[in-house]
């Protein structure tokens, strides 16, 4: 099987990171690569550099590199100190857009919380030296809370409905797109957009109807699909393969997309090939999953409201559940869920869209 973009990403810069790293995180991570993926780790090992730039920011570590903090300073980590780290972690702010600034989510600290949880279970329990003994046996970091963030399915779901198409307005978008986007160009955004509509349109049809992540489209490629199935192959997380049905409509728009591909983008009919192409001093390339995003980005905040392919996911897994009557089996199967939570949320969505619906029947009866 073909290692998909992402994780070669997440490999090589990984790589890079762990060269800033002392010997215990190098060997936590060679220990760790058979069970958690290349993104987990590389966000893992993220988190202990802010972790080991904030020990040596305040002093406990007592050296310039993170490289040379030795296992020592974290098996003398006090429990106030590590209650401060976590602390400084919730309270720090990060820009937004021009003066606006948001606080650290909780479900990051959590990740935090769980990362660091992760590397000191590895070297006081799992680790084994030379004497036979891990690094050290006092573990300070499972006398930290991980605190559940409280929020319910409904409250989640309402929140979610804000955030996506609801109803038709998932086939008006593409409607709008189709048509009427091009009347707001200028001449030089109608040459790009012309150049490049038929593409644009199929990225933003597959993900309305299949539901696949960024990542899963960026990385289709030729030979993934299969128009007499009405199917497509997707590499899910884990590097794990899996097969989604589409709708005919987006079937309909990735073909009228090929039709052009090759020579529009200057592309072969090779099966390895990626689908979706752009053109880089004259050649063909693979889209980053950054450009699709942009892509989305653009036709969605001209429609209506700025959205990410992720959204779209949501939108599709909406409207999966009114049509399948909650298929939670079917749901997880199309969407690639390992958990029936994820799934669940789809179906209190349209609850409550139909709290909102039994609401309006009933204004009939102030009529009367």
């Amino acid at each position: 099987m073909e290692i998909s973009k992402q994780h070669e990403k997440y490999e090589n810069q990984l790589e890079i990171l762990l060269n800033e790293m002392p010997s215990y995180v190098v060997e936590y991570v060679d220990a760790k690569q058979d069970i958690r993926s290349s993104i987990t780790l590389f966000n893992y090992v993220r988190d202990y550099r802010d972790f080991f730039n904030w020990l040596i920011t305040e002093g406990i570590a007592k050296c310039d590199r993170i490289k040379d903090i030795p296992p020592d300073v974290l098996s003398s980590i006090t429990l106030d100190e590590a209650r401060n780290y976590f602390k400084f972690l919730a309270r720090k702010k990060f820009k937004v857009s021009g003066d606006e600034t948001k606080q650290i989510n909780p479900k990051t600290v959590n990740r935090h919380k769980s990362s660091l949880r992760s590397l000191f279970k590895y070297m006081t329990i799992e680790a084994e030296l030379d004497n036979n003994e891990p690094y050290f046996h006092r573990n300070v970091m499972q006398k930290i809370e991980v605190t559940k963030v409280t929020e319910t399915f409904n409250e989640r779901a309402k929140n979610l409905t804000d955030k996506i198409f609801i109803g038709e307005k998932d086939l008006e978008f593409l409607d709008y797109i189709k048509g009427e986007y091009e009347l707001s160009l200028s001449p030089s955004q109608f040459k790009y957009f012309k150049r490049d509509r038929e593409r644009d349109i199929s990225i933003l049809s597959l993900f309305l109807g299949t539901g696949i992540r960024v990542n899963e489209l960026s990385n289709l490629r030729i030979k993934d699909i299969d128009f007499t199935s009405k199917e497509i192959s997707v590499i899910r997380k884990g590097n794990k393969k899996d097969t989604v049905s589409v709708t005919p409509s987006s079937l309909d728009d990735l073909k009228t997309y090929l039709s052009i591909r090759n020579e529009r983008y200057k592309a072969g009919n090779n099966e390895n090939e990626y689908v979706y192409l752009k053109l880089y001093k004259n050649e063909p390339k693979p889209l980053t999953n950054r450009a699709i995003e942009n892509i989305v980005y653009k036709y969605t905040k001209s429609f209506d409201k700025r959205m990410s392919p992720h959204k779209l996911r949501h939108t599709y897994a909406t409207n999966l559940a009114e049509q399948t009557n909650g298929d939670i089996p079917l749901i997880m199967s199309q969407l690639g869920h390992t958990s029936s939570d994820i799934s669940l949320l789809y179906i209190n969505t349209t609850r409550e869209k139909a709290r909102l619906a039994a609401e309006a029947l009933d204004k009939r009866r102030e009529k009367q």
